[in-house]
C-alpha cells in the first residue's frame, strides 16, 4: 500500500512539473514572439517613406552596430543602432531608437546610404 502511494505520488509529481515547464516554455515562446512582433512594427513604421537603397543600408548600420539588437550596449552607446545614450533622453524603446536614429541621420548624414558609407570608411557613423 506505502509502495503504491509513492508510485502515485512520484507520477502526480512528474505530470504537474511536466505541466508547469510546458506552460512556462508557452509563455516565454509568446513573450518573444510579440516583443519581436513590436520591434518588427516599429522599425516598418520607421522604413515608411525610404526607399530600398535606403531601407537596405538602414538595416546594414544596425547590424553591423549592434546585430539588430535593441539592448547593445557599448560605452555610451545604447541600442539597435547604437545611438548615444544622450540621445534617446532616457527613452530606450524599440519605437524611440528606431524613430531618434531617422532624426539622427538625417540631421547629420542627411540619407542612410550616406551615413553606411561613412560607417564603412570609419567603422562608426
Amino acid at each position: 500500500m506505502l509502495n503504491s502511494l509513492k508510485k502515485s505520488i512520484i507520477k502526480y509529481t512528474v505530470i504537474a512539473l511536466g505541466t508547469f515547464a510546458l506552460l512556462f516554455a508557452f509563455n516565454l515562446s509568446t513573450n518573444n514572439q510579440n516583443n519581436a512582433q513590436a520591434a518588427t512594427n516599429w522599425q516598418t513604421v520607421a522604413e515608411r517613406g525610404l526607399s530600398k537603397s535606403q531601407v537596405a543600408a538602414r538595416r546594414w548600420v544596425s547590424f553591423h552596430e549592434s546585430t539588430n539588437r535593441y539592448y547593445a550596449r557599448n560605452g555610451n552607446c545604447y541600442g539597435k543602432f547604437q545611438l548615444s545614450i544622450g540621445y534617446l533622453h532616457g527613452n530606450y524603446s524599440h519605437k524611440n531608437q528606431e524613430l531618434t536614429a531617422n532624426r539622427y541621420v538625417k540631421n547629420r548624414y542627411g540619407t542612410w546610404t550616406n551615413a553606411k558609407h561613412f560607417w564603412q570608411t570609419h567603422h562608426w557613423y
